[in-house]
């Protein structure tokens, strides 16, 4: 009579469990936007021609065009963070539609533009870009992000710094 018992008390951690993961939810993306490397392009009226590079808080942009197809994160309260990216490839250039061999991390920036802070997972190792552009991040942000990161931006970017992509807040909790 007590296996019953006890196999009570285990189902009912096991459903207790995932809704408290939940609710450690600080932030969370769905969806990807790739780098265009140029912001603005402006000439002067003496044929002068200034070009803005793309740079989003502290990270340059990639040389060239990506694109991506589909990009899923959570980051928990706690710093860990689970990102799903599908075709991160190149949108331009003599390798468009290749992935030029890179490896990939991933950067959450919390607050404004002009008072951020940078958490970031492995940046020395990365994670390789598969064939197709697919991706995965499970690693724990360094330092861990404050209790409320206001303002959140989430790039994904190369091991030399750049990005490649960055991730659409997601505002509601909405599953649709």
């Amino acid at each position: 009579m007590k296996t019953p018992w006890a196999l009570a008390c285990l189902l009912s951690v096991g459903i207790v469990v995932p809704v408290a993961a939940e609710n450690d939810s600080l932030v969370k993306f769905d969806g990807g936007i790739g780098v265009i490397p140029v912001s603005n392009v402006a000439v002067a009226a003496n044929g002068t021609v200034t070009v803005t590079r793309n740079i989003v808080r502290d990270s340059n942009p990639a040389g060239q065009i990506w694109v991506i197809n589909a990009l899923k994160a959570s980051v928990a309260t706690d710093g860990r963070i689970r990102i799903r990216g599908r075709g991160l490839l190149l949108g331009g250039g003599n390798n468009i539609g290749f992935t030029n061999n890179a490896s990939v991390f991933a950067t959450l920036y919390c607050g404004p533009a002009t008072a951020f802070t940078a958490h970031s997972t492995d940046k020395v190792v990365g994670v390789p870009l598969e064939p197709n552009g697919d991706f995965r991040i499970d690693d724990v942000l360094n330092p861990a992000p404050p209790a409320d990161c206001a303002s959140p931006i989430l790039l994904i970017r190369n091991l030399a710094g750049s990005w490649f992509a960055a991730g659409i807040p997601k505002l509601d909790d909405d599953d649709d």
